[in-house]
């Protein structure tokens, strides 16, 4: 499937590239009004929110004035477990969703027949900037049931006119068999299971660069260019971003345009962003880093006002679309380790994990403490066609142990293993287990 450019009236108009910022800040601004006043009137949580703070929906002439208003948390939504947030009667709500609660209390949302269509639609918009067409056949490896990202994907391919293959997560070997039989051109999937996948296709001695597929549409955890680049050699496929979290709606919050591939376009008539000073909670200027903030602007059952995701990220001028652009997370800001005062994000070690070519893109970061030292222990693994595995541990460990000195900046002890050592994952990766006692 070669990269298609769309033609403008294969978009909706207000994302067509010829669309004013003017426009879109109009529909913008109507949207947001709509929303605040769905909250604060249907709500108690926001109307007592909102009245603390100070200020009324009726105060709201123009999008700067959002900032005064205050945020939402994830702890918020775990306070008013499970429907208190819901701003329609229980019996219009047609599905709810919920995070795995593996934190505390799970984060429960829903979606009235609109809302779904809403996010259907949004989906559908990121597959066709994927590349996508009605009639491509879609294989969704993301996870179904309580969490979005399979049923999400799988609407919106359907709202777009492709035929859908619902695999879900897990039963890799039989995942390798059906994109073989049923030439899927796209895959919806994590990256890190996506992995998973080219490595059953060799073990199954079949080349993943000679199947069906074209383009993977990867999310649902941070991933970084040398991912992608890692991923579009062993492949032979395209691979795009897409952004999401369950709080806001699922994925297809933004998602990457395939002739640029130059970050997430985020769906500004539906998602309206900021980025904040995640210390400070100020507003920060468009092209400066800090932590995404996402208010809903068209959701009737579950509206978010200034929801925290904790996304570290910046505003990036419009390029393929009308709409902004989202830079790649660079990590979350309550994932960041503080090793020994330096800020230290797991993406970092993936970019430099994959510099290691001696190294397979696998890696498990352990983090202790010994007295009032912290220790950090990097597992990882050998190619499996390094040849002298031997050889290829002592090599990777010693290149990697130099390049997170030279360009992180702290001192770790890498674990070099055999091929096939670490677990792997069949939807989010786990990348960080931090033992050190919590600090009162």
């Amino acid at each position: 499937m070669p990269v298609r450019n769309p033609k403008p009236e294969e978009l909706e108009a207000i994302e067509r590239p010829t669309t004013s910022r003017d426009e879109l800040q109009a529909l913008q601004s109507e949207r947001l009004k709509w929303s605040l006043k769905h909250a604060y009137e249907h709500v108690p949580h926001y109307r007592q929110a909102f009245d603390a703070a100070g200020i009324h929906p009726n105060d709201v002439h123009g999008l700067e004035d959002l900032a005064k208003f205050p945020f939402t948390s994830k702890q918020t939504l775990r306070d008013h477990y499970p429907f208190g947030l819901f701003a329609v009667p229980r019996e219009q709500v047609v599905r709810i969703h919920a995070s795995s609660g593996t934190t505390g209390k799970p984060t429960v949302v829903g979606y009235t027949r609109k809302d779904i269509d809403t996010w259907a639609t949004v989906v559908a918009r990121s597959i066709r900037a994927a590349g996508g067409r009605a009639g491509d056949i879609v294989h969704v490896a993301y996870g179904y049931g309580l969490f979005t990202g399979g049923l999400g994907a799988h609407y919106g391919a359907e709202k777009l006119g492709c035929t859908v293959i619902p695999v879900s997560g897990g039963h890799t070997e039989k995942q390798v068999q059906l994109i073989q039989d049923f030439k899927p051109s796209i895959i919806m999937v994590t990256p890190s299971y996506m992995l998973r996948l080219i490595e059953e296709f060799a073990r199954q001695g079949l080349d993943a660069k000679a199947s069906s597929l074209k383009v993977g549409i990867f999310g649902a955890e941070p991933w970084t260019e040398g991912m992608r680049a890692d991923v579009e050699a062993r492949a032979g496929m395209d691979a795009v971003d897409i952004y999401g979290l369950s709080e806001v709606m699922g994925p297809g919050v933004a998602s990457e345009c395939i002739e640029s591939k130059d970050g997430p376009v985020i769906w500004e008539d539906h998602f309206y962003p900021e980025v904040i000073d995640p210390k400070t909670g100020a507003v920060l200027p468009d092209g400066e880093l800090g932590e995404l903030v996402l208010t809903s602007l068209t959701k009737e059952a579950f509206p978010v006002i200034r929801y925290r995701t904790h996304d570290l990220t910046r505003l990036l001028p419009p390029t393929s679309r009308s709409m902004r652009r989202m830079d790649k997370i660079t990590g979350r800001s309550d994932d960041m380790l503080i090793i020994r005062g330096v800020n230290v994000f797991p993406t970092q070690i993936e970019e430099l994990v994959l510099k290691c070519s001696e190294l397979a893109p696998y890696y498990l970061i352990h983090v202790s403490r010994s007295g009032d030292l912290d220790q950090v222990q990097v597992d990882v693994e050998a190619a499996a066609d390094c040849g002298d595995v031997v050889a290829a541990c002592s090599a990777g460990a010693t290149r990697l142990g130099h390049l997170v000195k030279s360009y992180v900046g702290i001192t770790v002890k890498v674990n070099a293993l055999p091929p096939g050592s670490l677990d792997r994952s069949e939807g989010k990766a786990k990348h960080v287990i931090d033992t050190r006692p919590r600090r009162n």
